[in-house]
């Protein structure tokens, strides 16, 4: 039995909801599990942001609503990359490369005809079933070398993909292009294949007006797209003004409401995966990571199988990068969402809370986003604002040189000037400590049931008075 998840817990039975169970795995199970970890975080934020420069209710909101943000994108993409090496074995490290194949289908959906680069002006609802669509298209191609290469050799292949995604979108030719230019399709005499004018914007990127923030600022605003030229909704007037009295920006406040959509997205996501995984389905994925020449003399079609959960993975990653990058309302190549380094980011959350366990992933990822992402920024700001420094060095050496008179002024000053950059030696320290003591993961300990039935969760009959049946299938009284 290997190592992973307890998410393999059956789902309760179709019908009324237990709310009994509910509680009890809220209070006991993974749900309790992840609110005592956010629980701690929130408590860590608050003290930040009491601290930090921007006091008050305000700030505290505000330092909340942020942790939040990037706990929910990276928790959705880690539960995605989850279902591709901690479900399957498959070692995919080209998770940016599928995000952006999501986002700039999405961007070419919806951008307005007019604009520029021009798109089809299609509902927002198009675009995210096209850009979830198209990304997992680009799973099924780059799966096809998965029938045949494993860990490394798949992983040199998704980094690949990945980096011909964003040069591709880099370069000027796909600037501005027309799709089936030249080609003169007719069924009765009626054009199929009409020319379409599209375009990536090479590095000047692409607006996105309709983008999935749009329904949220619909909530506050008479006019979503553009807030400063409409008025407030009954509802906009009411929310905002209630937080604007306890000194929260209108800002904050759909930011808010907009990270409030994410983590539904979040349990989505986590629904989504704990159902495959206890599923046949599911199972056999889980054979293939331990061993698929097992898995494929017991009649399996392990190759059929691995294609498909690449698709389904990498259809997440696309609405992953949707939901991340598209809020924005613009996106170009040069973002670093698209960079190599995000995936490896995914992946460093997806080991710090296990693989194999969507519980730990989606721990993972707000730890990740909070203690290595964001909390260095505000350990940063609050020790700026109580420590005075002289002008930082411009190198380390100069900043470690005045170490032997025991002037630590400098060092600290280097150290506060160069904290986004300097929160990869902390990664690596991280990463270093946890391949020491704790190789599988936070949750990449725990034990997983085996059959799609666990036998510990069964009602004792016996104490119920119901009688066993017997071997012969008539009944036993003893």
């Amino acid at each position: 039995m290997s190592e992973a998840d307890a998410d393999a817990d059956t789902d309760a039975p179709s019908g009324p909801v237990d709310l009994g169970r509910l509680a009890d795995e809220i209070r006991d199970g993974d749900l309790g599990l992840i609110a005592l970890v956010m629980f701690g975080v929130y408590g860590l934020f608050t003290v930040f942001a009491i601290l930090g420069p921007s006091q008050g209710i305000g700030g505290v909101v505000a330092a909340l609503q942020a942790v939040t943000f990037w706990a929910a994108l990276y928790a959705m993409l880690v539960l995605a990359l989850n279902l591709h090496w901690g479900y399957t074995g498959l070692f995919n490290i080209g998770v940016a490369g599928f995000m952006a194949v999501g986002v700039y289908t999405f961007a070419a959906l919806t951008a307005p005809t007019g604009g520029s680069p021009p798109g089809l002006g299609l509902p927002l609802w198009v675009g995210v079933v096209g850009g979830m669509t198209t990304a997992a298209l680009a799973g099924a191609v780059v799966s096809l070398p998965a029938l045949r290469l494993r860990a490394d050799y798949l992983a040199i292949v998704t980094v690949g993909f990945s980096e011909i995604v964003r040069l591709s979108l880099l370069s000027t030719t796909m600037q501005e292009f027309t799709l089936f230019d030249g080609l003169d399709f007719r069924i009765l005499g009626v054009e199929i294949l009409p020319d379409l004018a599209l375009g990536t914007g090479s590095g000047r990127g692409i607006n996105m007006p309709i983008n999935p923030t749009i329904p949220v600022k619909a909530l506050f605003y008479t006019n979503p797209q553009n807030p400063a030229s409409g008025g407030r909704t009954v509802f906009g007037e009411a929310v905002l003004s209630a937080f604007a009295a306890v000194g929260v920006r209108e800002t904050i406040v759909v930011s808010l409401a907009y990270t409030l959509v994410l983590i539904g997205f979040v349990a989505v996501f986590y629904w989504l995966l704990r159902r495959i995984g206890n599923s046949p389905f599911g199972r056999v994925l889980k054979a293939i990571r331990e061993d698929e020449l097992v898995a494929n003399s017991l009649g399996k079609d392990t190759r059929r199988f691995k294609v498909t959960v690449f698709m389904v993975g990498c259809a997440l990653m696309g609405l992953g990068g949707i939901l991340w990058e598209a809020q924005r309302g613009y996106t170009d190549p040069t973002s670093t969402t698209f960079r190599p380094i995000q995936t490896f980011y995914i992946f460093i959350a997806l080991i710090i809370g296990g693989a194999g366990s969507n519980t730990g992933s989606v721990i993972g990822g707000a730890l990740f986003a909070a203690l290595l992402f964001q909390g260095p920024l505000y350990v940063s700001r609050i020790l700026s604002k109580f420590i005075a420094t002289a002008d930082a060095p411009g190198t380390f050496a100069g900043a470690v040189a005045p170490l032997a008179s025991l002037n630590l002024s400098p060092l600290l000053a280097y150290t506060l000037q160069n904290i986004s950059t300097l929160r990869f030696v902390l990664v690596g320290v991280v990463l270093v400590v946890l391949m020491q003591y704790r190789p599988t993961g936070l949750l990449g300990h725990r034990k997983e049931v085996a059959s799609s039935v666990d036998l510990s969760k069964r009602d004792d009959r016996t104490a119920s008075g119901t009688p066993r049946a017997a071997a012969d299938g008539g009944g036993r009284d003893d």
